[in-house]
């Protein structure tokens, strides 16, 4: 995977997510296939286990985003008469537009334009700064990870493989938001933990394998 490409959509099968990005490509938006699909236990759990990504670079994520609505739009004259969304309320409808990434491209436009028919106004303005503030919301790092950092110690202490994991993971670990932006998972302090954890989990790992050689040698 290239470090500058980040996740965009998922999908549970193949053929969805190579159908997105020759869309994409069609379309002149640079974009990647990845199988995501972890690879312990796939054989046990078959296609459930499944994952694939249509990855860019955070800069397409609104130009993606304007070419799959108007794609979408353009859909909407071949709506079924049951399809769900017409029987949402229009708080629900609201919701649709406000949580966009939640929901496919199609069921957006549908949403906007039940709202329209419905005689019920669209602030722009007032969506645009929720979903800021969404964004802002979902961009927080994680609750204090104080059970992990006791654990990381521990297991560094004890001069586990697992120790010096769990810090570079409180360290480096990182979430993409829906809008593309690139923010730690977890608290400064956090991260300081997790720095501290993994560094010390290599050198006293280093120190026991070096104890146990020169063990065996005497």
């Amino acid at each position: 995977m290239q470090t500058n490409y980040v996740t965009y959509k998922k999908f549970p099968d193949a053929p969805s997510a190579r159908g997105l990005q020759q869309f994409l490509i069609e379309n002149g938006i640079e974009c990647l296939f990845v199988d995501t699909s972890p690879e312990m236990g796939s054989a046990m759990m078959g296609d459930l286990n499944k994952e694939y990504e249509v990855q860019l670079k955070p800069e397409q994520f609104e130009p993606a985003d304007k070419l799959l609505e108007s794609y979408a739009e353009t859909m909407l004259a071949s709506l079924p008469e049951d399809y769900y969304l017409l029987s949402f309320t229009d708080e629900e409808l609201y919701d649709v537009i406000l949580k966009h990434e939640e929901w496919s491209e199609f069921d957006y436009a549908l949403a906007r334009k039940l709202l329209t028919e419905r005689g019920k106004t669209i602030d722009e303005a007032l969506i645009k700064s929720l979903r800021k503030q969404r964004m802002d919301d979902l961009a927080k790092p994680e609750g204090n990870q104080h059970a992990w950092i006791i654990v990381g110690y521990a297991l560094s202490v004890l001069g586990g493989f697992f120790g010096f994991i769990t810090g570079y993971v409180l360290w480096t670990s990182k979430k993409t938001l829906p809008n593309g932006q690139i923010v730690p998972t977890y608290g400064e302090g956090d991260r300081k933990h997790g720095k501290i954890i993994f560094w010390l989990g290599i050198i006293l790992l280093i120190v026991y394998v070096a104890i146990i050689i020169l063990a065996d040698i005497k």
